[in-house]
């Protein structure tokens, strides 16, 4: 593999408890008994509009969407603060370029809050390219931004591992064509992403590791 594509959320950034608290804010907005960590794994999917019809018990319109997505980031923003990078972030990023591989980040996350914030932590200079989630609604598949992440770079799917912590990760290194490993500090159960066939471990430390073997 001679390109790594990150995700972020969950993978580098460890903001388990900020997305938990997010989750429970539209659970509050829409008269909903608050989520235990484990049930909002047991929730997860992509669409992510899918883990919020389930936990609300209905169908989502439009403008439904538009108002669980603004509570969420709105309760995600004020906590990002208390957010840390994942065990060893910047150490295994320079691991991985003194190993000889380019590496870039892609999220889900809106872009414009995504490229402050990874500056913010000191990574801009470990990526040849940060995409993140263009527009003000979210919560899309990633397949078709990992095609245009790779095709802007001109790199060949067939060289690209993508590290990420959730089965979308492993949907969307398929769809391209890419290879994908992923790690259980995000938002899904272990067995849910064993299901995918994809590598799993338990750090980002291990999945480069994994890549060296």
């Amino acid at each position: 593999m001679k390109h790594v594509v990150w995700d972020w959320n969950g993978t580098l950034l460890n903001d388990n408890h900020a997305v938990l608290a997010a989750v429970n804010g539209v659970c509050a907005g829409f008269g909903r008994a608050e989520l235990s960590w484990v049930e909002w794994q047991a929730a997860y999917a992509r669409p992510m509009r899918l883990s919020y019809e389930q936990i609300l018990q209905r169908p989502l319109d439009e403008e439904e969407w538009a108002q669980v997505d603004k509570l969420y980031h709105d309760r995600y923003d004020a906590l990002l603060p208390t957010c840390e990078l994942a065990d060893g972030a910047h150490d295994v990023l320079r691991a991985c370029a003194a190993g000889g591989r380019t590496q870039s980040l892609l999220s889900m996350w809106f872009h414009s809050r995504l490229t402050p914030t990874v500056e913010h932590y000191g990574l801009t200079q470990y990526f040849t390219r940060v995409d993140g989630l263009p527009g003000e609604v979210g919560g899309g598949s990633k397949a078709d931004s990992l095609i245009r992440h790779l095709q802007a770079q001109q790199l060949d799917p067939s060289d690209v591992v993508l590290i990420g912590d959730v089965v979308d990760d492993a949907e969307a290194a398929h769809a391209a064509g890419a290879r994908c490993v992923l790690v259980t500090t995000g938002a899904m159960t272990l067995e849910a992403l064993q299901s995918t066939g994809a590598p799993v471990t338990a750090s980002i430390t291990q999945a480069l590791q994994l890549l060296d073997t």
